[in-house]
């Protein structure tokens, strides 16, 4: 096997022995866990990172390198073939840039699935039950404050807007509350992986969903999916649950739909602007808030750097992805 080096951007905190260990296969190991990003760029023009092949980066380090960008992407060694990224979401990768320049693409899928299926639960729940005011109220010493009662999950109708894994695990979890589920998604899902859900159109699945779901992957196409115009397609009163990307929704139309209650509340845990937060939602007694959290447990966080640890090894090993992107995976192999 020729020389082939691998590269870790940031730090990591749970499986540091692991990434030591990954010199049984890698020729190098370079480490840049801090700087700027006119520092790497310099770096990967001048050559430091001879023979990389491989490299991890998150959604953690992004900070240090900005955004793998077509500039950025462009000036990475010629000898790189794979970036191994940490995070179900990779917005922050120009998937084309790498396509063109022949780079494939991982990130971890899998991994986060229940932790933040668990979180869309919570945030669900915390929405059907108008948690927001009891709970600020009660801790700023005002017993229930301007308490009002919610609604049951039970019987309601829960629409997923993206059926992959998190959003297939809040699709079991919202089953044990005695929800019916309905989902869209570009494709239908074959009926062994469906479980009893039911595949609707995008319109359908906004006319006449109880709560809303969002679960799919930011991109161009996605962007403010939902605003004005998918607002007023809606149930009055319906319930939005985000745990994807905040961009998803244009927060100014959101902010309107709650202040006129045609959404009676909501539960965000990701944000357009993160970290800022647009202040009608700050405002807003009914929107249920966390601070993207979703995938904030040592089990998924250690479990989420072994996986892309697996698949740096098996680039170099292999070259081959385990968890590569599926912009990438449903093409033909670059």
């Amino acid at each position: 096997m020729s020389q082939r080096a691998a590269l870790l951007i940031g730090k990591l905190t749970h499986t540091q022995k692991e990434w030591q260990a990954c010199s049984q296969f890698a020729s190098k190991l370079f480490e840049y866990p801090d700087g700027s990003r006119e520092d790497f760029i310099s770096k990967c023009k001048s050559g430091e990172f001879e023979n990389l092949f491989a490299l991890y980066r998150s959604n953690d380090s992004n900070p240090i390198t900005g955004d793998f960008n077509e500039e950025l992407v462009e000036a990475l060694p010629k000898s790189l073939k794979f970036i191994c990224h940490n995070g179900a979401g990779y917005n922050n990768i120009d998937v084309a840039a790498c396509t063109k320049r022949g780079i494939s693409v991982s990130s971890t899928p899998i991994a986060v699935d229940d932790a933040t299926a668990d979180v869309a639960i919570f945030l669900m729940l915390g929405a059907l039950r108008n948690i927001k005011q009891s709970f600020m109220a009660v801790n700023a010493g005002k017993w229930r404050g301007n308490f009002a009662l919610g609604h049951d999950p039970k019987n309601k109708t829960l629409g997923i807007l993206g059926m992959g894994g998190i959003g297939s695990a809040v699709a079991h979890r919202a089953k044990a509350f005695g929800m019916t589920v309905q989902y869209h998604n570009r494709h239908q899902l074959p009926p062994n992986k469906e479980n009893g859900a039911r595949y609707v159109s995008f319109e359908e699945l906004l006319k006449t969903s109880d709560v809303l779901s969002l679960n799919l992957a930011l991109n161009p196409s996605t962007r403010h999916i939902i605003g004005k115009e998918q607002f007023a397609q809606m149930k009055d009163g319906i319930i939005i649950v985000n745990t994807a990307r905040g961009p998803l929704i244009d927060e100014a139309a959101l902010v309107d739909a709650l202040k006129s209650r045609k959404v009676w509340t909501c539960g965000l845990d990701v944000f357009e602007e993160e970290p800022k937060i647009h202040p009608g939602l700050l405002e807003c007694e009914n929107a249920v808030l966390l601070p993207h959290v979703g995938t904030g447990t040592f089990e998924t966080q250690r479990d989420m750097e072994l996986l892309v640890l697996d698949n740096l090894k098996s680039a170099i090993e292999h070259e081959k992805l385990l968890t590569q992107v599926p912009e990438q995976k449903d093409k033909a192999k670059i």
